[in-house]
């Protein structure tokens, strides 16, 4: 993979889209709704500027300064104090965060007889990866390139493309089945492929995945496809990597387990143990006693050819009263 220079850090402001905290979106949007208050923090950076400085960077007047910077203030964007000087005292300014994410609740979707959740890709609850790997954002890449630490970076949560060459991701989903049904079938799909380094068309790994701790089956991904760009991959991301994979569903019914209708293996859909408990684990992963050891690569909404992220859904009957 190639390197890029990584656009984040780690001061973010996460705002959840709830009922609640509509009101603290409504006012860092109005203070980041203006042209002269976005150039104020670009100019403050990591450094703590007076605001002097400020006015005379952006060329405006004192007062027109310090009320952009009170707005900044009350948005919770940016924090100013006293400090000696020269003659008297000076404010001095000083930005809170770098970057601002509204973060809308996952995806959850039930109808009358089925349940389905989608689950961004760095939104994982766990995971184990050696080198090759890495972490994309949609502008950039997190931490850096083939360094485990990497994706436990706060970014992570912007991930569009995780790989690793061996171990493993796991997902927790909030558990919405509802009581008293029979469940018919379980499903988890998303898109993937193999992870070389660059990229490889010929490259086969055996990918599994797992469901509350359970092996349902092995599929072995032919290739870690490149070469051309992938129908929603970012043009920084040159084509000599990855670009995008296979969409695979893997299906738990009551007589087994199927990858695209395939069959997997003999787990059925009893063995899950999907009626009880808070949340349910999906795991995927490539083990490191398989046959081919070449990694998984894992893609978002925003890079690859699918629109989107990890997905479960679950089929049922009603029982009836």
């Amino acid at each position: 993979m190639e390197t890029n220079p990584a656009p984040f850090s780690g001061r973010v402001l996460t705002v959840t889209a709830f009922e609640d905290q509509v009101g603290r979106i409504e006012i860092v949007a109005k203070a980041l709704g203006n042209e002269k208050r976005v150039n104020i923090l670009n100019f403050i950076g990591a450094d703590a500027r007076s605001v002097v400085d400020i006015a005379e960077a952006l060329d405006l007047p004192i007062s027109t300064a310090t009320q952009h910077i009170n707005l900044l203030e009350k948005a919770g964007l940016l924090q100013s104090e006293l400090l000696p000087a020269t003659r008297g005292l000076q404010r001095m300014c000083s930005r809170i965060y770098d970057q601002f994410m509204i973060q809308f609740p996952v995806d959850f979707k039930q109808k009358e007889d089925n349940v389905e959740i989608s689950m961004p890709i760095g939104s994982y609850s766990e995971i184990h990866a050696t080198p090759t790997c890495g972490i994309l954002g949609e502008i950039g890449i997190i931490g850096q390139l083939d360094d485990p630490a990497s994706f436990f970076e706060p970014e992570r949560i912007y991930a569009q493309m995780i790989w690793f060459h061996q171990g493993y991701v796991e997902y927790l989903f909030p558990n919405r089945l509802p009581r008293n049904i029979h469940l018919d079938t379980f499903e988890v799909s998303f898109e993937a492929c193999s992870a070389a380094p660059l990229h490889n068309l010929e490259y086969p790994s055996d990918i599994t995945v797992w469901i509350n701790g359970i092996e349902i089956g092995r599929w072995t991904s032919p290739s870690d496809f490149g070469g051309e760009r992938g129908l929603l991959t970012p043009d920084w991301w040159g084509t000599q990597n990855s670009q995008y994979g296979q969409h695979k569903v893997w299906k738990v019914a009551r007589d087994g387990s199927y990858i695209d209708g395939m069959r997997a293996s003999s787990i059925n859909i009893d063995e899950l143990g999907l009626a009880k408990g808070d949340a349910i684990k999906v795991r995927i992963g490539v083990k490191h006693d398989a046959h081919n050891v070449r990694g998984v690569t894992l893609f978002g909404r925003r890079f690859g050819n699918y629109p989107q992220d990890i997905t479960i859904k679950a089929r049922f009957e009603l029982e009836k009263k």
